[in-house]
């Protein structure tokens, strides 16, 4: 009967169908009547249950569009159907044709500017931006840590970060995360996951990684992050500041490690990232053929022009600098950590400034979680990448298309386009002229994913 129903589920956790081990109606039957009460539930204009919902219209018009690529419409229109932009045009629309006739809700925007929603390729969504946050998440329960974990999630979609990708959690707690926002239990961005960052013993991350040593035992690694749901694979490939008693930049897993490691995981359909804050670390993981580089300290010539012929990206994160040479001991830092950021912030910036102006790739990414690097304001990225020599439409694109392009998935997101998925940002202003508008939560009209309005005058995040 119904009250012996269970929920199953497919490989990565998400609900499929209801089934009746005890008799009585059908796993299928049981499933269509459930399905069928809950679209007329989401869909009350539905005249019985059983129809099919009206198709979900958002017409956007006299509004400035700035479409991730490089291109910009300074007064267009915009219509959403559903999950998707349907159509982008220049000029004042025939509203006829366009608006009210096809039942779409029309909204003039004249004075705002719509680009795609912001892509952050390097967060933490499980680390909180205390002054030491990794010892931190290792303190809590995985419950607490899972909370938080919600929290920040939904912090981050409401500031117009519509796709993150979480560059390493404790405990699959990433991958937990990722599941329940696509089942729509949890409002948070569109993740890509990393599950645990492999290290070696005693090295950077181990509070929260796969500890691996060896060739074999890196592939093993691989395996089990694999195994648990990921679609990337992050190896530390040097040190790094947050770990006590470490030394940031110097290598840790070799080039044979990293190499084993980096085979397995684009063997299994995986996409790798590689934390590196030195010249050496950033050759080792090169050399082993790394898709991005994190942080990417002290580039030199040679790198950067293997790191172009190679197509390999780089996300910087002056976030995670900035904030711990700005906010330092006097907020309670721990020294160590920010003398190490002092050692490598001069090579850091001057290594990806040269490797900008030589045309490699270069994706967005904050280091969300790291020391007062707060969830929600991943947007002052762009602000510091502008500082650092970067145009606001280089900035965006970074933050869009090209993070997209990493992320492998341009096809769907990164750009306002008729056919990608309609997750949008709209601010009062324009960006071109002042990248801090980005920043600042009262111009940001709304956030929209998949065509739903997530935040805005009306669903304020807090």
């Amino acid at each position: 009967m119904l009250r012996n129903a269970k929920l199953s589920y497919k490989k990565q956790g998400h609900p499929t169908a209801w089934s009746d081990p005890g008799g009585g109606i059908g796993g299928g039957e049981c499933e269509n009547i459930a399905s069928r009460l809950l679209r007329g539930m989401l869909y009350p204009d539905c005249d019985r249950i059983g129809k099919e919902p009206k198709t979900l219209k958002t017409f956007f018009k006299s509004l400035r569009i700035i479409d991730g690529a490089g291109g910009v419409i300074e007064k267009g229109w915009l219509l959403i159907e559903d999950n998707q932009i349907s159509e982008v045009g220049e000029g004042e629309p025939d509203l006829k044709y366009m608006g009210s006739e096809q039942g779409a809700d029309i909204t003039d925007l004249e004075g705002k500017t719509i680009l795609p929603g912001l892509i952050d390729c390097h967060v933490h969504l499980s680390l909180d931006g205390s002054p030491d946050p990794m010892t931190g998440l290792t303190a809590v329960p995985v419950a607490a840590a899972t909370l938080k974990t919600a929290a920040n999630a939904r912090l981050t979609l409401g500031a117009g970060i519509t796709t993150v990708r979480d560059a390493g959690s404790k405990d699959f707690i990433d991958i937990h995360m990722r599941d329940a926002v696509e089942a729509g239990i949890a409002d948070g961005p569109r993740m890509a996951c990393s599950g645990q960052m492999i290290c070696i013993t005693g090295g950077h991350g181990h509070q929260m990684g796969c500890v691996a040593d060896g060739p074999d035992e890196v592939r093993q690694a691989v395996r089990k992050q694999m195994a648990a749901g990921v679609s990337w694979i992050k190896f530390m490939a040097t040190g790094g500041v947050l770990t006590r008693g470490g030394k940031a930049g110097v290598p840790q897993l070799n080039p044979d490690e990293l190499k084993a490691g980096i085979e397995e995981a684009h063997k299994l359909g995986l996409k790798t990232c590689a934390h590196s804050q030195s010249l050496e670390g950033t050759r080792n993981a090169v050399f082993a053929g790394i898709d991005s580089v994190e942080h990417g300290v002290s580039l030199d010539d040679a790198i950067i022009e293997e790191i172009i012929k190679r197509g390999t990206f780089l996300v910087p994160t002056f976030s995670a600098p900035f904030n711990i040479m700005t906010k330092g001991v006097g907020f309670g830092i721990p020294a160590e950590f920010v003398e190490k950021t002092k050692r490598l912030a001069e090579d850091h910036v001057a290594g990806i400034s040269r490797a900008r102006d030589a045309g490699a790739k270069i994706a967005m990414g904050t280091d969300a979680g790291t020391p007062f690097n707060r969830h929600g304001e991943n947007a002052f990225e762009l602000v510091y990448l502008v500082g650092n020599g970067f145009s606001p439409q280089d900035a965006i694109i970074c933050s869009t298309s090209g993070a997209a392009e990493l992320l492998g998935m341009a096809d769907t997101i990164g750009t306002i386009a008729a056919g990608r998925r309609a997750d949008l940002m709209i601010v009062d202003g324009n960006p071109l002229e002042d990248i801090s508008l980005l920043t600042d939560k009262k111009r940001i009209w709304g956030v929209y994913k998949d065509g739903r309005k997530v935040n805005g005058p009306a669903q304020v995040f807090h």
